[in-house]
């Protein structure tokens, strides 16, 4: 496809959105159709404002065979699906006799399952049951309604289409992976939302869907997405992560206990009630076993999982034959299904080996919980996605200490086999002039208890500066709720709203519309938060936010490159970091004309020797250490917002 016809429909699409066309998403639809056409790997940075999505999605279009694209968070999913395509398939219309199809593929759950709707959805014995009672049975008759309409037309049956719901009585209306029928079985499968789907993608030519979806294909070989060609990774700093949830295994007495309740109706002998002797036998064990990393489970926790494990299979095999005609037993399938999720999760956890680390916590029902996972999933993803397809990652933090060799390497790309190559198309926001990074050289490293007065002292005095108008990030929830008490003894005249005040979209929303506010959170006010204008003027960083040296992911990852010959503090803390600051400092310039302060009031990013690294990880604003510089900027740039919205007036 010519560079011309890659520029025309590119040029098209910007002007479809509203938007104008800029010299990096030039670069980087040049680029993917270059990768595209050599099968070479490649790795893009796209700052905030590039554009990148199209950038991605015009090559992607033209390419002739079937993309996947990849996000990693819904928000970024729907821009896709109901903006950014739209607007390039009617663009492309100028230029192509035919405008290739695309499709969206989502987990089954995301979609309501007719059967379940008809013939209801089983209790915790397994019985079918109507409707549940009270408030819950009238969003779940809500739901069915819904869910019948959507079944008499063209339409996706998509939860995100669904009127306002729980989870609760979404999951009266779905299945998981695990307890649908199948398609070969279900007596509604030519209705079936997730099956018309999976269809619709075999259709089409640019597929969206998640990560985990993808690792699951790729990595599992479970195949959940039609053949592709190549496939773009949308969020690409989070792909490891999403790969690693993906491959993670829980398991509780709670979790075996309502397997074995589900047996008890299918199975005739005492098979189910051993089961359930199990979950007790689990629970005593795990009472006694201390919250943390295992690197070697004791005798007693190897013997209760070896014990869960053969008491889950001899539930299987006690189950009875299915018959070979008439619709299959919906609640015995489940059943099943949940007792053999038992005996490979206590099978996996009963041969851990070197790769995998298994943990324990606390989970919210006061009980202990195990966990297993992955320590390091760049070896699957080199050999199971780099080795198979051609790929593209983007996002608009992957050079970490200024290059990217730290995200390559954590995604399996090391060397040059398989090729791959990187590129910064920068961003179209002028940094230096628009944001000021402010490290409070002069205050104290911070301690292990978290928020001292030296800190509260410089977070109010920044605040007070800037008249609010301030987003705060905190390593922990804690700081987080100890700094808004503080503040709002000390500033009574400025909102502080703190996260878990109310959901965080309602929490953005006031924040976003109220002039002079703070808000305060953690990891989850970090990425994807979008919050432009005069709102937000003032981003405060509480600390570095390394992982808890207690993380068992992380040091069992930060263990096992000191063993390989590598560093580990670098190698897994110093780029975690890296990563947060640099999407924590992303939060600030929105667009062209936003102006604010970052303030970072952890010294260790210009007196500890990894602290240029840290600081190489960041946009390039204009940097001093000189705390009555950073208050001055924040009078004026509060000045003149208040001039602004006085003029409005």
């Amino acid at each position: 496809m010519p560079s011309a016809k890659i520029r025309d429909v590119l040029h098209a699409a910007v002007e479809a959105v509203g938007g104008a066309d800029r010299p990096g998403q030039i670069e980087m639809a040049e680029a993917v159709k270059k990768a595209l056409d050599s099968r070479e790997h490649l790795l893009v940075q796209a700052g905030t404002g590039t554009g990148k999505s199209l950038g991605y999605l015009v090559p992607s279009l033209l390419h002739g065979k079937r993309v996947i694209v990849a996000t990693a968070t819904l928000n970024l999913q729907h821009q896709l699906v109901e903006r950014d395509i739209p607007a390039l398939k009617e663009a492309a219309r100028a230029t192509m006799d035919k405008v290739p199809h695309h499709a969206v593929v989502k987990g089954r759950s995301n979609y309501a399952c007719l059967h379940r709707v008809r013939e209801g959805a089983p209790d915790d014995q397994g019985t079918l049951i109507d409707v549940p009672e009270g408030s819950l049975g009238a969003e779940v008759l809500e739901l069915r309604e819904w869910a019948e309409e959507q079944a008499t037309g063209s339409h996706t049956g998509d939860r995100d289409s669904a009127p306002s719901h729980t989870e609760r009585a979404w999951r009266q209306v779905s299945v998981n992976h695990r307890e649908c029928l199948g398609a070969s079985r279900c007596a509604h499968a030519l209705q079936c939302f997730a099956e018309l789907a999976r269809e619709d993608a075999h259709n089409a030519q640019v597929v969206v869907t998640n990560h985990s979806l993808l690792a699951i294909d790729a990595i599992d070989g479970v195949p959940m997405l039609p053949e592709y060609d190549a496939v773009v990774v949308d969020e690409a700093h989070e792909l490891a992560a999403r790969v690693t949830q993906a491959s993670t295994d829980e398991l509780d007495p709670s979790i075996v206990e309502r397997a074995a309740r589900r047996a008890r109706a299918q199975v005739d002998g005492h098979e189910a009630d051993d089961l359930s002797d199990a979950a007790d036998a689990l629970a005593d064990v795990l009472a006694r076993t201390e919250e943390g990393r295992i690197d070697v489970p004791p005798q007693p926790l190897q013997e209760v999982l070896a014990f869960v494990r053969d008491n889950a299979r001899a539930c299987l095999s006690a189950f009875p034959k299915e018959k070979d005609k008439g619709e299959p037993d919906a609640a015995k399938l489940q059943a099943r299904g949940m007792v053999d999720d038992v005996r490979k999760i206590a099978e996996r956890m009963a041969a851990k080996g070197e790769t995998e680390v298994l943990w324990v916590t606390d989970n919210r029902r006061g009980e202990k919980q195990l966990h297993i996972a992955p320590i390091d999933v760049s070896w699957a993803l080199r050999e199971k996605l780099f080795g198979d397809k051609t790929v593209i990652l983007t996002s608009a933090t992957l050079k970490l200490g200024g290059g990217f060799e730290p995200v390559a390497r954590s995604l399996g790309l090391w060397g040059d086999d398989p090729p791959w190559t990187a590129l910064d198309v920068g961003s179209p926001f002028d940094y230096r002039k628009q944001g000021v990074l402010y490290v409070a050289r002069d205050l104290p490293a911070p301690g292990r208890d978290g928020l001292e007065e030296a800190q509260l002292a410089e977070i109010t005095s920044l605040i007070e500066a800037a008249g609010g108008r301030t987003l705060g990030l905190f390593s922990s929830r804690r700081g987080a709720e100890k700094a808004a008490e503080e503040v709002r003894e000390r500033l009574p005249d400025i909102d502080i709203w703190c996260q878990g005040d109310a959901q965080l979209p309602e929490l953005a929303r006031r924040f976003a519309e109220t002039p002079s506010t703070c808000l305060f959170g953690t990891l989850s006010l970090w990425q994807g938060v979008d919050l432009p204008g005069d709102t937000c003027q003032l981003v405060i960083i509480d600390r570095i936010p390394f992982p808890r040296p207690d993380d068992p992911l992380m040091s069992a990852r930060q263990r096992l490159v000191e063993k390989r010959g590598g560093n580990g503090f670098m190698t897994v803390a110093a780029n975690h970091a890296a990563l947060l600051l640099a999407q924590g400092t992303g939060r600030l310039i929105r667009r062209s004309t936003d102006k604010g302060v970052v303030a970072i009031l952890d010294p260790r990013i210009v007196t500890a020797r990894y602290g240029s690294f840290l600081a190489a990880s960041l946009p390039d604003m204009w940097r001093t250490t000189d705390r009555e510089v950073a208050l001055a900027a924040l009078r004026r740039l509060d000045d003149a917002a208040n001039a602004s919205a006085e003029s409005v007036r």
